[in-house]
């Protein structure tokens, strides 16, 4: 949420020194092209939803033969779930610091949580999308009263009618502000059958000098969850589920 493309290059290019290929989807409303969140342009959760698939697709057709990995972070791994609920699952899901924005799932009653659910419906009523500096601005009004409903309620922006049996890996960061421990747990507990699904915590103990397991800032120095990931994949064609 309100982080471009761009910032992800690290991710890519430790992926590309092991020898995988990588790309990272752009945001709508966060590229260098300019184009914001604002009265003339909005969308929702269904269109990043079909902005993943069209990836997807894409990817799929340059190489029929190769496996398609989908690693979210955050919103994206939300935007990752509601894919494979929708669409022809890939063929494997990484999750990265994602979780139920629920408020009942935060420590100290979800206060601030349960805040930006309520405030959020009146100021993109009133200015058309969320203005920064609140979280996740600028936001567009659609996809962010979408998220504040699912912060209120707990019911999520797009039908589950079943758990994902995609193979998952959820990555836990520890001591992520955003993504708490109990609202991580919430989400792959909801989203991915258990048969099909493998936790790991980035502990700070794992994080080599410089690194981090900070929700945002573990990006710039991500080889120990990008060789997690690699391990991860390596055991799936061992002992295929």
């Amino acid at each position: 949420m309100a982080v471009p493309s761009r910032y992800y290059r690290p991710l890519l290019d430790s992926f590309e020194e092991r020898g995988w290929s990588a790309h990272a989807l752009g945001r709508r409303g966060f590229e260098d092209d300019g184009i914001r969140a604002s009265w003339k342009h909005d969308w929702s959760y269904a269109d990043e939803i079909q902005d993943l698939a069209d990836a997807v697709l894409k990817a799929r057709a340059e190489d029929p033969d190769r496996p398609v990995l989908v690693l979210g972070h955050s919103l994206g791994g939300q935007v990752a779930l509601g894919h494979d609920l929708a669409h022809q699952p890939v063929d494997g899901l990484v999750l990265v610091g994602v979780s139920v924005p629920h408020f009942r799932r935060y420590p100290y009653g979800g206060l601030g949580i349960l805040a930006m659910g309520l405030l959020t419906p009146i100021v993109t009523r009133l200015a058309g999308h969320l203005p920064k500096p609140a979280f996740g601005a600028p936001g567009a009004r659609t996809l962010m009263r979408e998220w504040a409903a699912w912060a209120r309620t707990g019911t999520p922006p797009f039908p589950v009618p079943a758990p994902v049996t995609t193979p998952t890996l959820s990555v836990k960061l520890q001591a992520d502000a955003y993504a708490v421990s109990a609202a991580t747990d919430a989400f792959v507990d909801l989203m991915i059958d258990p048969a099909h699904l493998t936790r790991w915590t980035y502990t700070r103990a794992a994080a080599p000098e410089g690194a981090t397991t900070d929700h945002v800032r573990w990006v710039r120095r991500p080889d120990v969850v990008v060789d997690r990931v690699l391990a991860w994949w390596d055991e799936q064609q061992v002992t295929p589920r």
